[in-house]
Parts: structure tokens; C-alpha cells; sequence
């Protein structure tokens, strides 16, 4: 199933996770974007959409852009799992593959006569993750599942957003996105065992473990976080703060020391050296005096010279960018975070790099995503289907 070469980066040299197959059979968001993290780094995903319905991120944004970076290093061929031909293919596809990741409500697979007892037969050693909203069993598992009902049950709206406010939930797929982080981690982690078996992972786990001690809080001591808008519940001077010429900037102190800095730095000694200023709690418990005297020192003073004299002070502050802004930044730009790629229908394309950076392995973006069933002949070649088996099945709707 393998295509000369998928695996290799710049240079010739081989990604980490060069002869690595995964098979992408998930939609919208968490576990395709899992599998193109794994591309990423060389493996050889392939992509396999129905014939009919493709993957709704192909709709997503003007000209098909979310598909662009989300199908990106990703072979992609069409199969209708709802047929008996179309399962007899899946199975030859896992037969030489490493991983299978799909997010199908529990029993679908099943439904089809791919159950895990089928897949494991014709390959032991493979990985199966199956990525749902609420996981494979309990009261929940058989409801549609998506990040904003993640983001609603893991208690992140509910302490997300101004005091008094409602809940608030977040403007793009975050829980999708710290499950594909997930799941690429538990993909790896399943590998590295060396032992076939199944990943089970459900959007909201993600999202509640990176919510920190809330449950253990709560359970100790009966705190229940609040809203509290851009503050923190833990240190404080921490908000955004608007600046003269109408940008904004953030500031942190989570350190004892860059609090000080701050406070000094707009003018406001006096306020170290009360005895509540040296702990965040207390910090927390005057946070109106001390906002105050960050937003007045910004308000007189352009974003520049808010940056310019922080950092001449070593404490934390940083711009609040938009999109135009994460595009010029010499930083992301030096990092080459935001790199361009050759799409073969549109040209030049933006799009965020790897995630990360290896010395001796890298990964890279290879190309765009692709058209739909774009490599489905070459795969089924690859499989020992002929050119009229291929058209057979075709006509029939399977592939």
C-alpha cells in the first residue's frame, strides 16, 4: 500500500515515521487531524472517504481551504464501507497497515463486519483508534459527539468568559484539536508497546485532563472555578489591557518576581510592599487596584512602547494578535511556523508547519490535500486489482 518515497523529507533523509501506514477513515476533526500530524513526520496516510460523501472539511472555509492543510500529506481514495466489497477492501488495506483511525459511532464498524476480531485476524500487530465523543461504552457512547459538547461538558464553558456573563465556548474545534494531540500521543504510545490493540479515546478526556486540578480541588475542598473574564483565579496583575493607539497587549505574572517587575515597572512600588503582594493569592484579592494601575500605565502609551519598556524590564507581556499580526511576526517568521506550500490547483499556499522541529528527522509538508479518491486506482493497483476490476467497482458505486 506503501508509494515509493511518501516517507522521505528534504534532503533525501527519511522521516521518523518513514514505513509507517495509517489509514485516515475519521471525519471532522479530531482524528484526521491525528493522522495528519502523523504524516507530518512521514507516514503514509491514506485518506478513505465514501464515494458520495466526502469528508465535509472539503466544505470547510472559501475554495476548500480546511481541506488543503487537513488532507495534507494524505493519499486519498473513495470506498463505500456499507458494502460487502468495500469491507472485503478494508480489510486487504489493513492487512498491511499500522493503524486504522476512524470515528464512527460504537457499533458501526461493527454493523459492517469490521469488527476488531476481523481486523486483528488479518493483522495482530495492528493499531486501532477509534476516536468518539464520549468513548466505546457507558450511557453516552451511542450520542453523536463533537468539541463543543467536549467543551460544554468538560467544564471549560462553564469557567470560560466574563463574571456574570454566560458560558462561553471557543470559535474553532478546541477540544478536536487537543484530542488529535491525544490521539497521535496514544497512536505512538500503542506502537512503541509493539502490541496490537485498540485506542480508546473520547473527545471530552483530552480537554478535562489539560483543565488541571479542577477535579481534585473540587473534591478536596468544594471549589467550583469561576468565571472570571481574563483574570486569573492564581496571580494577578493577569488581563489584557488596552493601549493608545487602540491595540492591546496581555500580561502574565504568574512568577513572584515578574509581578514586582511589573508593578515597579508602571510606576506602583509602593504596592510590593504590602504584605498581601507576596503571594498570588493575595495579588488576587486586590486584583481591581492593580488593573487599574496596569491599564492606566498602558492606556497612556502605544503598543510599541508598552513592548519596548517591558522587555526592558524583563517581564511578560506580548501583543494580542490577529491573524495579519501571526503572519508578520519575525519570531513565527524565523521559526517558519507559518510556512508556504505549492498546491498544484491554487498555487502558493499559507499554511501552520509541522508542529515541531527534529535535527536529524524532520518532518515536513509534502503536499496539499488532495482531490477526492485522487489515488483510489493506485491503491487498489497496489492491492493487485486490475484496471477493469477497478472499473467494475466503480460503476457499482464501491469505490
Amino acid at each position: 500500500m506503501t508509494a515509493e518515497g511518501e516517507g522521505t523529507t528534504e534532503g533525501g533523509r527519511k522521516g521518523p515515521l518513514d514505513g509507517v501506514r495509517v489509514i485516515d477513515a475519521a471525519t471532522l476533526f479530531a482524528g484526521p487531524t491525528a493522522a495528519m500530524l502523523l504524516g507530518d513526520y512521514g507516514a503514509d496516510v491514506v485518506k478513505v472517504e465514501h464515494p458520495r460523501r466526502p469528508d465535509p472539511s472539503r466544505g470547510h472555509g472559501p475554495e476548500g481551504l480546511w481541506w488543503k492543510m487537513l488532507g495534507r500529506n494524505k493519499r486519498t481514495m473513495t470506498l463505500d464501507l456499507s458494502t460487502e466489497e468495500g469491507q472485503d477492501l478494508m480489510v486487504r488495506l489493513v492487512e498491511d497497515a499500522d493503524v486504522l483511525i476512524e470515528n464512527f459511532r460504537p457499533g458501526t464498524l461493527e454493523r459492517w463486519n469490521l469488527s476488531w476480531d476481523r481486523l486483528s485476524e488479518v493483522n495482530p500487530d495492528l493499531v486501532l483508534a477509534r476516536v468518539t465523543g464520549f468513548g466505546q461504552f457507558g450511557p453516552y457512547a451511542r450520542r453523536p459527539g463533537f468539541g463543543t459538547l467536549a467543551e460544554a461538558m468538560s467544564g471549560f464553558a462553564a469557567m470560560t468568559g466574563e463574571p456574570g456573563g454566560p458560558p462561553t465556548l471557543p470559535p474553532f474545534g478546541l477540544a478536536d484539536g487537543i484530542c488529535a494531540l491525544a490521539t497521535a500521543f496514544a497512536v505512538m504510545t500503542a506502537l512503541r508497546s509493539g502490541r496490537g490493540q485498540i485506542v480508546d479515546l473520547s473527545i471530552i478526556e483530552p480537554i478535562l485532563t489539560v483543565l488541571g486540578a479542577q477535579p481534585t480541588i473540587y473534591d478536596r475542598l468544594g471549589v467550583v472555578p469561576p468565571r472570571t473574564g481574563n483574570r486569573s483565579v492564581n496571580n494577578a496583575p493577569r488581563n489584557t489591557y488596552r493601549c493608545r493607539d487602540g491595540s492591546w497587549v496581555a500580561v502574565s505574572t504568574s512568577a513572584q518576581s515578574i509581578a514586582e517587575r511589573v508593578m515597579r515597572l508602571v510606576g506602583r512600588p509602593d504596592l510590593v510592599d504590602e504584605p498581601w503582594f507576596a503571594t498570588g493569592a493575595g495579588r488576587v484579592a486586590h486584583a481591581d487596584e492593580l488593573d487599574a494601575a496596569v491599564a492606566e500605565w498602558v492606556g497612556e502609551r502605544t503598543r510599541e512602547e508598552v513592548l519596548r519598556a517591558f522587555e526592558e524590564a524583563e517581564a511578560a507581556v506580548a501583543p494580542i494578535y490577529d491573524v495579519r499580526d501571526v503572519l508578520a511576526d519575525p519570531q513565527l517568521g524565523a521559526l517558519d511556523a507559518v510556512t508556504t506550500v505549492e498546491d498544484p490547483e491554487l498555487g502558493p499556499l499559507r499554511m501552520q508547519n509541522v508542529m515541531f522541529r527534529l535535527s536529524e528527522t524532520p518532518g515536513r509538508i509534502r503536499w496539499t490535500g488532495r482531490p477526492h479518491g485522487a489515488d483510489t486506482d493506485e491503491i487498489l493497483h497496489g492491492l493487485g486489482l486490475t484496471g477493469a476490476e477497478i472499473e467494475a467497482l466503480r460503476t457499482k458505486g464501491v469505490v
